[in-house]
This record gives C-alpha cells, structure tokens and sequence, in this order.
C-alpha cells in the first residue's frame, strides 16, 4: 500500500518526532525580535556563517529539492551567511569541506559523495571548533567527528522496495539493477537490500547490475544492451527515478510493454512528482520515497546548539513510505510529490 509519511522522521535510538518537520516547504521565516528560534544572528548582529557541502543540483529531482530547500533556510534574513560548494566526488567534496574550515565557518553541512575518508577533515574540522553536522548521507566516521546527521534509512528504503517486489510472487525475477553513483549511502543501500535477496532465493537472477551513476541516458544504453542481447528480464529495478526513466525510453523505443499490465516491472526511487504520475498511470509499478526536506531539522539542530543545549540524538531518520500503482492516489502525489 502507499504510505504518506512525508512530514515525520524518527530518531534512531530515541523518541519519534523529537525534532517535527515543518511541511513540504520548509522556508524557516526570521525570528521575531527576542525569538528563540530561526537562525538567530549571533551576538553583535553577525551573521552565522555556514558552509554547505552538496552534490550536484542536476544530478536529479531529488538534489534539486535539496539544494533549494537548504538556499532558502540558509539565508542572510534567517541570520545565516552560507556559503555553497557542489561536487560528485569525495576528493572535491573533502577539498571543499578543508577551504571552509580555513575560512572559519561556523557550522559545516556535509552531503557526502561517498562515505570513506571523512574522518580527516571532520577531525580538522572538530580541532577549528567547526561544528559539523551530516545531511541526506551518512559517513564511515567515528559519531564523536559530528553533531548529528539527519538522513534517510536507505537500508530501510531498499528493503522496502524489495518486499514489495517479494510480494509480486513471480515465478522467476529476472531482474536489469541499474545502480546509482557507486560508494553513496543511496547506493549501498539500495543494492544490499536486492543482493540479500538473489542470494537467498534460487528463482532471482540479476540479468546485468551496472552503474548508470543516476544517469537517464546512460540507463538508457544499460537497457538498451540486454535487450540487444536476447537475454529475458522482467524487472527493472533503478536506484533513482532518472534511471527508470531512462530504462523505459529503452523498453518504449522496443516495443516492450511495462508498469501495471506490462511484462516488466519498472520500480524507481525518490518521488519525483512526474514518477508518480508514471505510477498513478500505470506506466511503473513501485516508486520509493526519498525525502529531500532536511534543512528545517537542521535549523532545529542549530538552533539548539546556539542556545548552549546540547543535541543528544546522533542519528534522525526521516521515515518514508512508497508509492505502487494499485493503490497510489492523486492526493498521495500532491502531498509528497517533489
């Protein structure tokens, strides 16, 4: 069934909701006069300065949403003067992160490429009195190198997608993997959930599990090869919604049908408001949620640490739910749709 769980997230090893979600847009207003809330400016009327470290805004729908939610709460009127850096890969992520922290910021917001080598520049960060705190992506780092990281259970979030393929009950799953930018947590969990399940059951085959790196067109030629190939497939399982995309303009230039009545499976990630009209259309099957809207909840965090409080919750998870094309509702797409 579908979920709509856009605007709760849960704390991993504490209380759900400790830190409520605002909506769908999370633009924070100023703080009122004496307020305690909101980005407040430092003593003295300056700005906090903040350094913000993304991937790149057209990597995807997702990334898109993300960006602009974090430019539009991190700005000069909430009391922030926030500087960008965007890259998809980890060397100029870490590059990016050490300029900031020579530059003094405050506060650094990681979205990181790949989880390995973080813990040098979190530790030089940690030794300025630069306050990191992780967004979207979790780090293979020790907790003491970050406040807290406000991500999504991409574990959780394969293994979803795959129960419910489970649940389809085929007789065979030939399934085309299309993998996202190789490393990133959305990748390493997206796939493991899937890999656990072709090793535990005789009657799933991966056809081909290849890296389209989130990209349409070249989830296209991924496609376009098996089916060139002769080999039989009957489940199409993209790590983003792009790669769908990009595997069904192979399918469609084919001939081969897909999504409700169709031979192939199509199942996508992020809930782009177009995938879910896919969905809702019947084109595609299965769409996962991602929520992009982090940067409330990191205000939150902010907020806490300059009012002297300490933040004791390391880990908060957003929960997300999914979309499939049996029960999906053009309600469901207006309320979770990005």
């Amino acid at each position: 069934m579908s979920i709509s769980r856009r605007n709760f997230l849960k704390v991993a090893g504490g209380t759900a909701g400790v830190f409520a979600l605002a909506g769908c847009n999370n633009t924070t207003p100023a703080a009122d006069d004496g307020g305690d809330e909101g980005g407040e400016e430092q003593a003295g009327g300056e700005l906090i300065s903040v350094g913000i470290i993304n991937n790149d805004p057209n990597e995807s729908g997702y990334r898109t949403a993300n960006d602009k939610d974090m430019k539009e709460t991190f700005t000069e009127e909430n009391g922030f003067a926030a500087e960008f850096a965007y890259s998809m890969k980890n060397e100029e992520q870490i590059a990016s992160a050490q300029q900031f922290i020579q530059n003094g910021v405050k506060y650094l917001l990681v979205s990181a490429a790949d989880t390995a080598g973080w813990d040098t520049p979190l530790q030089d960060a940690l030794d300025a009195g630069t306050q990191t705190i992780l967004f979207d992506r979790v780090v293979d780092a020790d907790e003491s190198l970050y406040v807290a990281a406000v991500v999504s259970d991409m574990d959780a979030e394969g293994q979803t997608a795959v129960d419910w393929l489970t649940d389809q009950a085929l007789d065979t799953y030939n399934i085309i993997h299309i993998q996202g930018v190789m490393g990133s947590a959305a990748q390493v969990g997206r796939t493991g959930a899937l890999n656990a399940a072709v090793e535990a059951n005789d009657n799933w085959n991966l056809v081909v599990q290849q890296t389209a790196d989130w990209n349409a067109e070249t989830a296209q030629q991924i496609t376009q090869s098996v089916i060139d190939s002769g080999q039989e497939f009957n489940v199409i399982y993209a790590e983003n919604d792009d790669m769908a995309r990009g595997a069904v303009a192979a399918l469609d230039a084919a001939g081969i049908t897909h999504g409700k009545d169709g031979d192939v499976i199509i199942m996508g990630f992020d809930h782009n408001t177009w995938a879910l009209e896919e969905v809702m259309a019947g084109n595609w099957n299965y769409d996962g949620q991602c929520n992009p809207y982090q940067a409330s909840t990191i205000l939150e965090i902010i907020d806490k640490l300059e009012a002297g409080e300490e933040v004791t919750e390391k880990k908060i998870i957003m929960e997300e739910g999914y979309a499939d094309c049996e029960t999906i509702t053009q309600e469901y797409i207006d309320e979770n749709g990005i």
